[in-house]
């Protein structure tokens, strides 16, 4: 084998390596011959058309544009040229360049074209010094006409990219960038019509050179600038490999530059799709932060906000209570009970964006619930005619109903002391003369259901979560202190989540609040039934204690005190 067949193999792959690597040496060419020893200038002084421009549209992925007019020899193809290279471009495959980061002139780095062929990016004298030897179109050729704007763009976490392309697809998509090439041109046809009067006809090759500075993600600016060489039909394509999350990265983008072709097309795909709530909380930020055409952006803000939404929210937590305390079965009651209550806590993630509950509709569903409670009393009795009964409900067993408007009650009671609106609560239950008569007459399987709302009251003012004025706490002891008693031993075997520890030390506890003197009879009535039932009823002896030695040992010296 002779020297030129050995040499042959490495000269196409020289040759391949030119196309295909941003950061390779350009083949040898009749024109690179004649540039290649010219002499640099480099990218980080500015020529004397060079204009800094702030843009308005300063954003979290850095599109505070401070745009400097630079040379970088990255290029974009225009559209209708066909590219060597045949892969699609993706992030992943972007060159990033950190500050402190130098490689070789023929280091193999491959920046693989758009999908319309229009699109390319440079060798790595990109971030350094430019030179007009690495202009290169499609097939291998200097044709440096084709592109007259250099972008780079500098990453806010170091790194950088450029990108070299057509003036009329920038102009034709982008307003930004279209006002700063606009700019140049006429500076740039000034300098050339100074030239021409002092008898210099040199022809120049002009290129407008844009800088972006504080670029947050480098990758998504460069997918929308490649969204400017797609066809409206693969827009939606290109989107939905991007996913929804990296699309309103591109949105924010495609808004601080004035991209209105992008901004519609990632509205209308964003409408189309399902959000997570990271995703949509992100898309809120961003439409806090720029102002959107209202006729592209109504869908989407049709699906974030609620117009009147104060009104809405108070009917449907009132309609949720009402379907909740109806609901037929105890399987889907307890799980809509434990879903409501989340929602409508003070400790809920929603409750900052809810208006203030209307109190009355509560209450108003208490009363209902009071009212049903009375008539299975009745019922209970026989007072309460059958016919009245709803035909799905006499089907059920009497305890089980009455033990489901129990749990309704206790229920609501929940969410008023979560809201702090359950002190009127005490009130309405003091006031229960009618079944007060109807729990004395009653069999013990079914009246103890009474004694759990009394228990969840007294647990509230013992544990300090409910504060009323002594008349309502006297008046609840002296309607219902009775009816604990004789119903404590069922609440034992019955428990149904009550805690009897606490029951016993909160009823102590709020025992003392009253005046002394009432003390003194509650306290008397419960020793004789505590000696005659023992652990039938509730253990009271420390707070009998406390009572004791305030009422007498006390008592004594204040006296003593006194007579002296």
């Amino acid at each position: 084998m002779d020297d030129s067949t050995r040499r042959r193999p490495l000269s196409l792959k020289s040759r391949q390596r030119s196309w295909c690597c941003s950061f390779a040496v350009p083949p040898a060419s009749p024109e690179n011959l004649k540039t290649r020893h010219r002499k640099r200038d480099p990218v980080s002084k500015p020529g004397p058309n060079s204009a800094t421009y702030s843009s308005p549209q300063s954003s979290k992925s850095g599109l505070n544009l401070n745009l400097v007019n630079r040379i970088d020899p990255r290029r974009i193809l225009s559209p209708g040229r066909v590219s060597p290279i045949d892969s699609d471009p993706t992030v992943e495959s972007m060159p990033e360049l950190g500050p402190s980061q130098t490689q070789s002139p023929a280091a193999d780095i491959t920046v693989p074209r758009s999908r319309s062929g229009s699109f390319r990016a440079p060798n790595e004298g990109a971030c350094t010094n430019s030179s007009d030897s690495g202009r290169l179109s499609a097939s291998g050729s200097g044709d440096g006409d084709l592109y007259d704007v250099r972008l780079k763009l500098k990453g806010r976490h170091g790194g950088c990219l450029v990108l070299e392309m057509n003036s009329g697809v920038l102009c034709a998509n982008s307003v930004v960038f279209a006002g700063l090439i606009e700019e140049f041109n006429k500076k740039n046809n000034k300098n050339v019509n100074n030239r021409n009067n002092g008898g210099l006809f040199e022809k120049k090759r002009n290129v407008c050179r844009i800088e972006v500075p504080d670029v947050e993600n480098l990758g998504t600016f460069r997918q929308t600038i490649e969204l400017m060489f797609e066809e409206n039909e693969n827009l939606t394509k290109r989107l939905l490999k991007i996913g929804v999350y990296r699309c309103i990265d591109i949105l924010e983008v495609s808004a601080g530059i004035m991209f209105t072709k992008g901004v519609s097309s990632c509205l209308k795909y964003l409408e189309a799709v399902p959000w997570t709530e990271e995703e949509e909380e992100k898309l809120r930020g961003l439409f806090t932060r720029f102002k959107f055409d209202e006729t592209t952006t109504r869908d989407i803000l049709a699906r974030l906000y609620l117009h009147d939404a104060g009104d809405f929210q108070q009917n449907l937590a009132r309609q949720l209570v009402w379907s909740i305390t109806t609901c037929s079965d105890a399987n889907a009651r307890n799980e809509l009970k434990s879903l409501v209550k989340g929602l409508l806590c003070r400790s809920s993630v929603y409750e900052k964006d809810q208006p203030d509950l209307n109190k009355e509709d509560f209450y108003v569903v208490c009363q209902s619930c009071l009212g049903s409670l009375l008539n299975l009393f009745d019922e209970a009795s026989g007072n309460y005619p059958k016919e009245k009964v709803a035909k799905e409900e006499r089907s059920k067993p009497l305890i089980e109903r009455i033990s489901r408007q129990v749990d309704n009650i206790n229920w609501l009671l929940e969410i008023l002391l979560d809201r702090q609106m359950g002190e009127e609560f005490v009130d309405l239950w003091a006031d229960q003369g009618k079944l007060l008569k109807l729990h004395e007459n009653g069999s013990p399987m079914i009246r103890y259901e009474l004694s759990r709302v009394s228990a969840n009251l007294f647990i509230a003012m013992g544990t300090r979560k409910l504060h009323c004025p002594w008349e309502a706490r006297s008046a609840l002891f002296q309607a219902w202190f009775g009816p604990m008693l004789s119903d404590f031993g069922w609440l034992q075997r019955c428990k149904k989540g009550l805690e009897m520890k606490t029951l016993e030390e909160a009823m102590g506890q709020t025992l003392l609040t009253l005046p002394v003197k009432q003390q003194y009879m509650l306290f008397m009535e419960w020793f004789r039934c505590f000696s005659k039932h023992g652990t039938e009823c509730p253990n009271l002896s420390k707070s009998f204690q406390i009572w004791w030695r305030r009422s007498f040992l006390r008592g004594s010296e204040t006296n003593t005190v006194e007579s002296r």
